[in-house]
């Protein structure tokens, strides 16, 4: 019992400072705060199953391992997106292509909207643009990102929002 009150002390002392170094990984503070309440239910495990000498040191290096994977799982699965997006829109024949007058009529707001996509963070912008040009359903969106239906929904309509005020800017 003492052991589990010293490292929910230790875990309350070190946890905004475990995000922020999570953070410093992943560079997604959300997926950070989730990284570091797996790292503490792992703390917690290993604690009842192995004794440490350096439970700080333990935690830290939990932290760093789940942030790594998650950078690198990532890092796989936008890979593998690129590479579906790729090949479909090598599969749309020419006549769905806009013509030349409308592309030109829309080059600017287009440029507008691509300008606001890359101002987004990186999970807000793969979230839209699954859902607007993939043609993705959230709950897809949600399990490629490895977050809620509702939160994809929200990255989705945060995109969006963003995009339609910068349209709107003069």
């Amino acid at each position: 019992m003492a052991q589990d009150s010293a490292l929910l002390a230790l875990y309350s002392t070190y946890r905004r400072d475990l995000i922020n170094y999570a953070n410093k990984i992943t560079g997604d503070m959300s997926c950070s705060e989730d990284i570091v309440q797996e790292a503490w239910l792992r703390l917690q495990d290993a604690a009842q199953k192995q004794g440490f000498r350096s439970p700080r040191s333990y935690l830290y290096s939990i932290v760093r391992n789940l942030a790594l994977d998650g950078r690198r799982r990532d890092k796989r699965q936008r890979t593998v997106m690129v590479t579906g997006v790729m090949e479909n829109v090598a599969e749309i024949s020419a006549d769905q292509q806009p013509s030349v007058d409308q592309v030109l009529l829309h080059q600017d707001e287009m440029e507008i909207v691509y300008q606001a996509l890359a101002e987004l963070p990186e999970r807000t912008r793969v979230a839209f643009e699954m859902h607007r040009f993939g043609d993705r359903k959230l709950r897809e969106i949600a399990e490629f990102l490895g977050i809620s239906v509702a939160k994809a929904h929200t990255l989705v309509i945060e995109a969006l929002e963003h995009c339609k005020e910068r349209l709107n800017q003069p």
